[in-house]
């Protein structure tokens, strides 16, 4: 028994110091290239030879936030669109070229860009290269495929937003209240009506403007020759003509909030009541970041994190309690939520919510929190680059986010080099009474 004792004792002490030494670890940097053709497209590529695989990402920098107005959910919609028929490729061909060889492929629209890509074998990288410059080039943007695709999104919205109880919450209002002047406030996936009002031409000339590669970023890591595949970006990518008209740009700045604001909506199917309370993020350069990322993991990081532990489990107030750090190019959000638990009212969740973020500014975080959260993030991030897409993928938010593929090796980095006193600065900093707004949420009226 005391030798039994004795292992756990040496066990705790192993993964003790493993909180403070992992942190502190040396991470090989990505060799990254870079180069631009002469109509504007950056090419970014990683040679990766672990597997004879290759994912194929193309970024455009075009997001929700750049939805035409009076058109929110735009750019979601026309992400659908690009999957639709071009001058040389049938309607869902992508799912032929890359599913039917053991692969995969999708897309995803985020408020400050969009993108596509497809993970295949590396001997089907020319094919694809080619593929994307097709649907970059020569989309058919007719009213078939338009109609088709509408009507695809809008019933997507019905089921992600008036099906879900709390899909009002979290995909109309935390936005629509939170921000006054940024089109942030546009819910991405947007809403029926102008979803219905959107037109085939409105599609044709936003495609114009947008899918262009001067408007675009080709990011390749995995199995390939260099030389052949800088070959085969010029050949299918260097064909298609620069567009020279201006790309529109989004020039709005949400504000400072200078008071505390306070609504309450309410939603036909919600069975118990939530609270969020919202305060405005900084952009995603901000030298902040890292320590707002790590308080989110020490606040809402599992069921250890300090949320879970006190409205959950031990006040028993909230089946559901987290923080998110939604950081975009942009000023975005941080915000507390809490579902309630049955018979809880918003106002006990409030008061529990603001307690914790109170605790986070007076007293600082202890060294085993920062030491665990540190290893959390980095384990994750570390976790989703052991894999070709996974590396694209960081590639790709370094790009969107840092504006420079290689700050993906300077992120973990600045996750190791954030202090106790880093974290209790940000929560003193950005979590004011007069950067607050604060949502209830709870059942009763008619779907809006």
């Amino acid at each position: 028994m005391k030798k039994f004792n004795a292992f756990i004792i040496t066990l705790l002490a192993a993964f003790a110091l493993s909180l403070t030494v992992f942190g502190q670890a040396k991470i090989t940097p990505m060799n990254i290239k870079q180069r631009t053709l002469p109509n504007g497209l950056r090419v970014v590529s990683l040679r990766e030879n672990s597997s004879p695989t290759v994912a194929i990402h193309v970024w455009y920098n075009v997001g929700s936030k750049d939805d035409p107005q009076g058109r929110s959910g735009f750019a979601h919609m026309f992400e659908h669109m690009m999957f639709k028929s071009t001058k040389n490729m049938k309607s869902e061909m992508f799912d032929r070229l890359t599913e039917d060889v053991g692969g995969y492929n999708n897309a995803s629209t985020y408020d400050d860009f969009t993108n596509y890509y497809e993970v295949v074998p590396s001997n089907y990288l020319e094919t694809l290269l080619w593929a994307e410059s097709d649907r970059m080039a020569n989309l058919n943007v007719d009213k078939a495929n338009f109609k088709s695709e509408k009507k695809v999104v809008q019933e997507e919205f019905r089921q992600r937003i008036l099906s879900q109880p709390y899909g009002r919450l979290f995909g109309q209002y935390l936005e629509k209240l939170s921000f006054t002047t940024h089109p942030y406030k546009r819910p991405g996936i947007g809403n029926l009506d102008e979803l219905e009002a959107a037109t085939p031409a409105d599609a044709n000339e936003f495609y114009k403007l947008f899918y262009r590669p001067d408007n675009a970023v080709l990011i390749v890591v995995g199995d390939f020759d260099q030389t052949q595949f800088d070959a085969w970006t010029d050949k299918y990518f260097g064909r298609i003509k620069q567009n020279k008209a201006a790309i529109p740009r989004v020039t709005a700045v949400e504000p400072e909030r200078t008071e505390e604001k306070r609504f309450k909506e309410t939603a036909p199917n919600v069975p118990f009541p939530a609270v969020a309370i919202t305060y405005l993020a900084p952009d995603s350069k901000d030298k902040d970041v890292p320590a707002l990322k790590i308080a989110e993991t020490i606040l809402s990081g599992g069921e250890s994190s300090r949320l879970y532990q006190e409205l959950v489990y031990k006040q028993q107030i909230a089946q559901e309690a987290a923080f998110n750090a939604d950081i975009r190019a942009d000023r975005g959000l941080l915000y507390f939520y809490a579902i309630a638990s049955e018979g809880k009212t918003p106002e006990e969740l409030e008061k529990a919510l603001l307690a914790e973020l109170l605790k986070a500014q007076s007293t600082p975080v202890t060294a085993k929190e920062l030491a665990k959260a540190k290893n959390q993030l980095i384990t994750k991030t570390l976790q989703e680059r052991e894999q070709n897409d996974g590396k694209a993928l960081a590639i790709e938010r370094a790009i969107a986010y840092q504006g420079d593929p290689n700050a993906v090796n300077t992120d973990i980095a600045k996750l190791q080099a954030v202090t106790v006193a880093d974290v209790q600065r940000v929560m003193k900093k950005y979590f004011t009474d007069k950067n607050r707004v604060v949502i209830y949420y709870q059942n009763g009226g008619e779907d809006k």
